[in-house]
């Protein structure tokens, strides 16, 4: 076979992709190596690519003959990148020093790893369904069966258009609606599912829609169909999910991660002209060493969730997300201080923020958003850390996958108060509108208070922690006595060295449960003695 020309759009890249990169781990045991003679030995065989190199194959693909996004937004450094700054507007120009990747095709690849939801906002004809459409064929799909299986969005869509419709002989004969069989349509069981344009669907069949998405299951005339569990791809041409009709809030709350479409650089024109010249269509061409089988799916998903997560990095996580849904003026007692008190009262944080509250409110995270972190999405976040980092071939979820993964998570989930004093220093004014670099921004800042703190080496609960962690059972009386000393100890060490901060509410909160559990436990050990 002769070698293919340089523009070859079949050409995938060659392995490795990533020098240096971790192991995937050591290859499955199987019962038939056992049986294997010389000449079916592992080392015999043409090797195949680790899965996480197979899936940087398939990235690199798509963004050198697929997709035409020469954008690097999602940045990785291993040494101090070199910088330069533009004028006007003060623009900054940073090079990295370690492999970049540009979100538009990354993160809909991870979500594809992951199985879960993602919707792609922009414009139209800038390549939202074609990014979603090559996801399916990954999956190993002809392009035929996924152009039948795309929902496309429209106002006169029904629940029936949507999932399926009832047999009209059983319809009519049947005495029981458990009688009458549902026609489901295909689509249901794909494990590639993408819906165009979905604020254009009614209300209505929103709400079918959420069932399907949400529960995994589709729902018609008291007939219900188990949807496999799946990656999801839905489309919007505007950030805020405006269309023919409004989207439901379960169902934006649903999306897991939001993929922004940015413009084409005519720079690349000459890119477009060989389509035109050659008749080429990427879709068409999908190189078949790039398309994953459903067992391997299944694989690159159990891999991605054995991926560890250090403890300090978990630290930094949690110390960022309990920034924000805290409020000291919401309510007298502590488990009450949040936004989502002052919601259900019917009153705005605005009105509620203005009174001084003894805080730095330009400095204060808590200050710039309407709500916190829902578990929802801090479970998104971390899966999609662990998903990143098995993309990039490290052995463990490092502090830049969580940096660069979390404003993408947190898109359409914390809700801006544009009326924080924040707002108003010197160019944060643009934070307004570029919501990405608003949330990395305060991620950035969390840490730097992290790093002020110094939390790595004076978190004033890692001993109780560590304590606890290692269980109640045969916990003598003296012990749990000395045990309930500590956490009073350690509370009133932080009221008296500390304010109320939105990271210390969430430490006095577990120091309350940890001595709710220890008090349980003493009381059940003397009622037994």
């Amino acid at each position: 076979m002769p070698p293919r020309p340089p523009h070859d759009p079949r050409q995938v890249s060659q392995s490795p992709t990533l020098p240096g990169a971790g192991a995937s781990g050591p290859r499955p045991f199987d019962v038939a190596d056992l049986y294997a003679g010389p000449a079916t030995r592992a080392d015999a065989l043409p090797a195949s690519p680790a899965l996480d190199e197979k899936m940087r194959q398939a990235y690199f693909w798509i963004v050198n003959h697929a997709i035409i996004t020469p954008y690097y937004d999602l940045e990785f450094n291993d040494a101090p990148p070199t910088t330069v700054r533009f004028g006007g507007a003060g623009t900054e120009v940073r090079l990295p020093t370690a492999q970049s990747y540009s979100s538009f095709v990354l993160l809909p690849l991870l979500t594809f790893a992951s199985r879960k939801r993602c919707l792609f906002i922009g414009g139209p004809g800038r390549g939202k369904t074609a990014s979603a459409t090559l996801m399916g064929l990954l999956a190993g799909y002809t392009l035929p069966d996924l152009r039948r299986a795309i929902q496309h969005g429209q106002p006169q869509m029904t629940v029936a258009d949507l999932l399926g419709n009832p047999l009209p002989k059983d319809l009519m004969a049947a005495a029981r609606s458990e009688d009458i069989r549902i026609a489901w349509r295909k689509w249901l069981t794909m494990r590639v599912k993408i819906v165009d344009e979905y604020n254009r669907i009614p209300t209505r069949t929103q709400s079918a829609l959420l069932t399907l998405l949400a529960e995994g299951y589709a729902e018609i005339l008291d007939q219900t169909m188990e949807s496999p569990e799946s990656a999801w791809f839905l489309t919007a041409n505007d950030d805020m999910g405006g269309g023919t009709y409004q989207v439901i809030e379960a169902l934006k709350d649903r999306i897991d991660i939001v993929v922004k479409a940015l413009d084409f650089n005519p720079r690349f024109l000459g890119e477009l002209l060989t389509r035109v010249e050659e008749r080429v269509k990427p879709e068409e061409l999908v190189p078949p060493e790039i398309i994953f089988t459903p067992e391997e799916l299944d694989q690159v998903y159990r891999q991605t969730l054995k991926v560890p997560l250090p403890r300090a990095v978990r630290r930094r996580i949690e110390f960022f997300a309990a920034q924000f849904d805290f409020c000291d003026l919401a309510a007298r007692d502590l488990e009450y201080k949040t936004k989502d008190t002052i919601r259900l009262a019917g009153k705005t944080l605005g009105s509620v923020c203005a009174a001084d509250c003894g805080r730095d409110k330009v400095k204060a995270l808590c200050s710039q958003t309407e709500n916190g972190f829902s578990v929802r999405g801090l479970m998104t976040l971390l899966g999609f850390a662990k998903t990143l980092a098995w993309f990039r071939g490290s052995a463990e979820v490092t502090l830049q996958d969580v940096r660069q993964i979390v404003p993408w998570i947190l898109h359409e989930k914390l809700i801006m108060n544009p009326s924080s004093p924040f707002f108003d220093g010197a160019n944060n004014g643009v934070l307004r509108i570029d919501r990405i670099a608003w949330i990395r921004q305060a991620f950035d800042a969390a840490c730097a208070e992290y790093d002020r703190l110094d939390l790595d080496h004076a978190d004033p609960l890692e001993e109780i922690d560590a304590t606890f962690d290692t269980g109640l059972d045969g916990v003598p009386e003296a012990e749990v006595k000395k045990r309930l000393a500590t956490v009073e100890a350690r509370l009133a060490e932080l009221a008296k060295n500390t304010k109320l901060l939105a990271h210390v509410q969430k430490d006095v909160l577990k120091l309350k449960y940890y001595h709710q559990r220890y008090g349980n436990y003493l009381r059940w050990l003397q009622w037994t003695q």
